[in-house]
């Protein structure tokens, strides 16, 4: 994946903008505010914040364009590096390396402006080449085609010293969703060799890196605004237990994305906030419908059927979350809420299964990974729903690299999880359309295809609403997906900290207004 762990994951969030088109905000301010320390009173600089993120040892990375498995290697990177544009609240896509952009009218050619006076962490100055060769490096990666869908390697080209052309194959209204995520920008010419190495552009450099734990100082120089904090120390944990033992023992200063048990316990501690991201992580389940015993869509439907939503956001997220309806990108403004509800309704399921002639005399295997607080879970508690309308499911445990080299992609049944949510366009294109390199399910379906043609194609916002409510719908009825909740993305943080950033996804990793009351 390329959010949280490929990403960002992760997460981070997305939805179009300019032409300068603009999108709303997704939810209101009171929805993204969380519980954190109030920071009405004057940032104070100095400091160094001590932040504890999820990893493992055996799938560190220090590329940029490559798949990030750990939250640990995103974050560091995410520092160190500017995308061409990041979360808002409103809009939820705001400029950071871009400064701007600008659509031609037929909504194929986008003209991207880099910010005055960007510099990398060298002293040189950005210039448009550079952002063309960090381009065409993340097309050329495996999943290059979903991380920029329509943009070809050819059409990506400079205009003068600070204009970024790209020339999609189809027209997309939503463009500059897809740069907020890893359009990383590192210098022309960088070679793989040099890439642990490469300048960045972002608000900290580099001062160390060793095993996946790393220090970073401040940026004096950079172009976007004032940094607060000396410099920030990230440590990789293994556990979300681990990591919440550390921050409540004052080891460390932030457990990020640390999820719902950690929270729970430490409700109640009056030297300890919860940040709370509505909308932040999907962790839906993937039922592969190329081939395999999910590939009839009544199958599909009972599962879905089977499941008790309620419980498991109870159970798994601790209540940290919300009930969701089989469609990804819940805080889109966008979001279809006409849908029906699905609920349980375990004699349907039942019935579903035997006009399918489904066999429930097999066990069938369902893969998971514990990579983020809760997948494992789900995956059990799901197992157990499922048997009582006759489906018996085995829950088998792979380690992170083996997941994601074997299983992701290829199952026939896993969970896998994403931490952008506040776009049905962004998987639209990441993980459903046909040719769509990140296609969990195998998904294909000329009707979907269509629907987002002509979705990404509209420019007016209303038009483009309606369209999207058409390809919400077939989604909901026939998609490989079973998303049954949306967990809260939640850190911990000491009463020190303030400044931490409150969009879900991708725009929790953004601590450059971090500051630290001490």
């Amino acid at each position: 994946m390329e959010l949280t762990r490929r990403h960002m994951l992760w997460v981070g969030g997305v939805i179009g903008a300019g032409a300068l088109l603009t999108a709303c905000g997704s939810g209101s301010d009171e929805e993204r505010t969380g519980s954190a320390a109030d920071d009405s009173a004057e940032p104070r600089t100095g400091g160094t914040l001590r932040v504890g993120a999820l990893g493992r040892a055996g799938a560190i990375t220090r590329d940029p364009h490559g798949t990030q498995a750990n939250e640990s290697d995103y974050l560091i990177l995410s520092l160190i590096y500017d995308t061409l544009t990041v979360p808002g609240a409103r809009p939820n896509t705001e400029p950071r390396l871009a400064a701007s952009w600008k659509a031609s009218d037929d909504l194929k050619t986008w003209r991207f402006t880099i910010a005055k006076g960007a510099k990398f962490h060298d002293g040189s100055a950005v210039t448009a080449e550079d952002v063309v060769f960090s381009l065409k490096r993340l097309r050329a990666t495996p999943a290059g085609a979903s991380r920029l869908p329509g943009i070809q390697e050819k059409n990506i080209s400079a205009e003068g010293t600070d204009t970024v052309v790209l020339v999609s194959d189809y027209a997309n209204a939503e463009l500059p969703l897809l740069t907020r995520l890893t359009t990383f920008v590192i210098p022309k010419g960088t070679t793989d060799k040099d890439i642990a190495k490469a300048s960045g552009t972002g608000p900290f450099k580099l001062d160390w890196f060793r095993g996946g734990n790393a220090r970073l100082v401040r940026n004096e120089d950079w172009y976007g605004g004032e940094v607060y904090l000396d410099a920030i120390e990230v440590k990789i944990f293994e556990s979300p237990q681990a990591m919440a033992s550390a921050l409540l023992a004052g080891q460390i200063d932030v457990a990020s994305n640390v999820g719902a048990v950690a929270a729970r316990t430490a409700k109640g501690r009056k030297d300890v906030q919860t940040i709370r991201r509505p909308n932040d992580m999907a962790m839906p389940i993937v039922m592969r419908t190329a081939d395999g015993p999910f590939a009839d869509a009544k199958v599909r439907e009972a599962l879905r059927l089977a499941v008790d939503r309620e419980a498991m956001v109870k159970q798994v997220l601790s209540g940290y979350g919300t009930v969701a309806n089989d469609v990804l990108g819940t805080g889109d403004p966008a979001y279809d809420k006409s849908l029906p509800q699905r609920t349980r309704d375990l004699a349907r399921a039942k019935e579903l299964l035997a006009e399918a002639k489904f066999d429930t005399s097999k066990t069938y295997e369902l893969y998971t990974t514990e990579d983020i607080s809760g997948l494992a879970e789900s995956a059990t508690l799901f197992a157990t729903q499922v048997r009582e309308a006759g489906v018996k499911i085995k829950v088998v445990k792979q380690e992170s690299g083996t997941f994601w080299d074997k299983t992701w992609l290829k199952g026939d049944l896993y969970t896998t999880y994403w931490g952008t949510n506040d776009s049905v366009v962004f998987f639209a294109s990441k993980t459903m359309v046909s040719d769509s390199g990140q296609n969990e399910a195998g998904w294909k379906d000329e009707a979907f295809d269509r629907a987002y043609e002509e979705a990404i194609g509209t420019a007016g916002a209303v038009e483009r609403t309606a369209q999207l409510k058409v390809l919400q719908k077939i989604e909901y009825d026939s998609s490989g997906y079973l998303l049954w909740g949306m967990a809260d993305g939640i850190d911990l943080a000491g009463s020190a900290v303030h400044g931490l950033p409150k969009l879900p996804g991708y725009g929790r990793v953004q601590l450059e207004q971090a500051w630290l009351a001490r």
